[in-house]
């Protein structure tokens, strides 16, 4: 039996841009993922505070100090 846990949390970031071009994935700030404890492949799970809405993708690592959180991809189609 395999059992999900949540390791890491980033609280209540902004995404900064979004990459309509590439298929999936987020880009995060290297700063970020260190703060966080997490590292470049890891699944993560992006929710929409205002929502509720919920996609799993996986993290890229961004340039350190930049301050990037982007969206790689279009998100679902309703």
């Amino acid at each position: 039996m395999t059992i999900e846990i949540l390791k890491s949390k980033i609280h209540r970031c902004v995404v900064t841009e979004a990459n309509l071009h590439y298929v999936g994935s987020c880009t995060i700030d290297e700063d970020l993922l260190d703060a966080a404890n997490m590292i470049e492949n890891e699944k993560i799970q992006i929710v929409n505070v205002n929502n509720g809405e919920r996609i799993e993708t996986y993290i890229i690592k961004g340039k350190r100090g930049s301050g990037i959180v982007c969206m790689n991809g279009r998100l679902p189609a309703k």
